[in-house]
């Protein structure tokens, strides 16, 4: 059967090499690029993708597909239903990154709670002697709240509580209180109860009609003065504009973003004259490590099942795993309400 593989944006370079070593590869980059027009999705078997949107009418178009790889864990990019309609495994790379990004976590936490890119600046504009005025807070000791307890929110409560000596508060609806301890967290069974405990409080989950706006006004009003929020899991789970609100007129004492409801966000949104935001361009997945590790595990996930494997038993140690509702068990997803965790490139 056919080995033809398209890639539309670049990935690791062993990947690649690994996937041209096996297999008829086409890219949508570099002076190589070729357009993932009909022709292309008429020949077609496998499809790895990263940020850009797969939609329904490509994959109604791609006659031949036979899996679709995802370089990272969030699928919302991807119609995954479109996919599961054709019989077609999406395969994501469930462990590649989770240590890249719960560190990122603690990134921004650091640079808010300890006013790293406002002292940058008082030491640039030789404004040394305004250090009195840039007094933070120590993460350790405080109580952080883990909202979703999957891959990432689990590695995120374990630095949490090994780096920085926290108290971790762990909540998910999708797991029981066995499951939330066994993954570092005291269980908390609803927002309401975890919002107002927490000196600092990580989202991770992904983004479906359930989980978006999650944290509102009233949500983001329920946080204990002085907090810090951060949000690495998917743009649009935060409302963005409450945010603003809470920065700008309590409680929060600050917020670290990784992530946007609109990627790139536009020249004048509001959260850019906040001060007390530290903001990055997603790029909480963007390790050396993490980058090597995402493409090396979709295109061993492209191999296998191009190579027969079947796409509810992965061969023994296979990096990769099936997220189509009809392909997955529940069970085996990520916490949260979509099966995926949020973070990826």
């Amino acid at each position: 059967m056919g080995r033809r593989v398209h890639l539309e944006q670049p990935v690791h370079e062993e990947a690649l090499a690994l996937l041209r070593e096996n297999a008829e590869v086409s890219v949508g980059f570099g002076p190589e690029a070729r357009e993932l027009d009909d022709a292309l999705l008429a020949e077609v078997n496998a499809l790895l993708v990263r940020t850009k949107p797969l939609g329904a009418e490509e994959i109604e178009k791609a006659p031949r597909l036979r899996v679709i790889a995802r370089h990272g864990v969030g699928v919302d990019n991807v119609a995954v239903g479109a996919a599961t309609r054709r019989g077609v495994p999406v395969l994501i790379t469930p462990r590649a990154n989770l240590r890249s990004v719960a560190e990122h976590v603690f990134a921004l936490a650091l640079a808010v709670s300890r006013n790293l890119l406002r002292a940058d600046r008082c030491v640039r504009e030789g404004r040394f002697a305004e250090r009195d005025s840039l007094v933070g807070r120590e993460l350790f000791g405080g109580t952080l709240g883990v909202i979703g307890l999957g891959r990432i929110g689990e590695e995120v409560a374990r630095i949490g509580a090994a780096g920085f000596g926290m108290r971790v508060l762990g909540h998910d609806p999708y797991l029981d209180e066995t499951a939330v301890r066994a993954r570092g967290g005291e269980p908390v069974g609803s927002l309401d109860e975890l919002l107002p405990d927490c000196d600092l409080v990580s989202v991770h989950v992904p983004l479906t009609e359930e989980t978006r706006g999650l944290l509102g006004a009233r949500e983001l009003g329920l946080m204990r003065p002085g907090s810090v929020l951060v949000q690495a899991a998917r743009g649009g789970v935060v409302d963005e504009g409450a945010l603003v609100e809470a920065l700008r007129e309590g409680p929060l004492a600050g917020a670290g973003i990784d992530v946007f409801g609109e990627e790139p966000p536009p020249a004048d949104h509001p959260l850019f004259s906040v001060e007390t935001a530290v903001l990055s361009p997603h790029t909480a997945a963007s390790t050396r490590q993490a980058m090597r590790r995402m493409g090396l595990d979709a295109a061993r996930g492209i191999l296998d099942i191009l190579g027969g494997a079947d796409a509810l038993s992965p061969p023994a140690g296979a990096p990769w795993q099936t997220v189509n509702p009809s392909f997955a068990d529940a069970g085996e997803r990520e916490g949260g309400a979509a099966g995926s965790n949020a973070q990826d490139l």
